[in-house]
């Protein structure tokens, strides 16, 4: 599924950022612990280093309460030995989870903090993944704008803690082309997409079939189902008719049996449920380079062909 959300402010905050890197120490990203690496914006990792600055950056795993536990674990551990990331487990439920990032931020610091200088950190994220919500907790005041829409900040800021970190926030940014397809539909089952931007019936087929796979007893006792179909379109139409969505003549309403699912999933209707994997990444990664590599052979082929027809 190909996804074109590119705003302008992001585009032009991508190019702010990438002038404001210089001047500071670390980056924070905070990320949907339901998709740790497809609401990651690779955009972010490549800025860092730009013009060699490596700059550390913590991971913070947001909305852990809504995420599988045991698989949140495994992408904690699975971030923390990739070289210069920490990765932090939190959740706004719990205010003393998000304010650790303090004290890791003056870990990751200890120049400015032994100088007894602001640690200076830039937090990012893309849209929809709680950024303004950790801001607001890190600050004990309302700050940023927060809403359950993508794109509601759209200006940078800075913001100076008690505790010796200043904070530059800056707006959600998606990038302008998404390689995975997996990672657009679980960006778009998650709400990161504005759901103008989408097809629910598209994103519902394919959030049935992962669903079906990895977290049947959920659905079945959602829904109250004995058993699933066998296949997406057989759970979603038995979905319809436990839920009463019938057109005239007993047909089950795909479109509304579709948005039922989704919100029920954002809505953590039906439970702790991860989308995505450290295993299911790296296979997803494999197969994604081969589709490149051939991509770029075929390109390679018209290209020699077009300058034989020339000769």
């Amino acid at each position: 599924m190909a996804i074109n959300w590119y705003p302008g402010h992001m585009h032009k905050a991508q190019k702010e950022i990438k002038q404001a890197l210089p001047g500071v120490d670390l980056i924070i990203e905070v990320v949907d612990a339901r998709i740790p690496f497809s609401s990651a914006n690779p955009v972010i990792a490549d800025l860092s280093q730009t013009k060699g600055l490596n700059k550390p950056i913590i991971k913070v795993i947001n909305k852990t309460d809504l995420a599988d536990p045991t698989i949140t674990q495994l992408w904690c551990d699975y971030l923390d030995q990739q070289q210069g990331v920490k990765a932090l487990p939190v959740t706004a439920n719990k205010p003393e989870q998000v304010k650790k990032i303090i004290a890791l931020c003056r870990k990751l610091a200890p120049h400015r903090v032994e100088k007894e200088l602001p640690v200076r950190a830039m937090i990012m994220g893309i849209p929809n993944v709680g950024k303004s919500t950790i801001i607001n907790i890190l600050s004990g005041r309302t700050i940023a704008k927060v809403g359950n829409e993508p794109a509601v900040t759209q200006r940078q800021q800075r913001i100076d803690l008690d505790e010796g970190v200043t904070l530059f926030d800056t707006p959600g940014i998606l990038w302008p082309k998404i390689e995975n397809s997996h990672s657009s539909y679980r960006l778009a089952i998650t709400g990161a997409i504005k759901d103008t931007a989408l097809d629910y019936d598209d994103i519902a087929f394919y959030a049935m079939d992962y669903l079906s796979e990895s977290y049947q007893a959920a659905l079945q006792e959602k829904f109250g189902l004995t058993e699933l179909g066998q296949d997406a379109l057989a759970s979603l139409e038995a979905i319809g008719r436990k839920r009463g969505c019938l057109k005239a003549g007993g047909r089950v309403d795909l479109d509304k049996v579709c948005k039922i699912l989704i919100h029920e999933y954002r809505n953590a209707g039906l439970g702790t449920i991860s989308l995505e994997t450290p295993a299911m990444i790296e296979k997803e990664l494999i197969e994604l380079a081969e589709k490149i590599r051939l991509k770029e052979e075929k390109k390679a082929a018209r290209k020699k062909n077009f300058k034989k027809k020339k000769r």
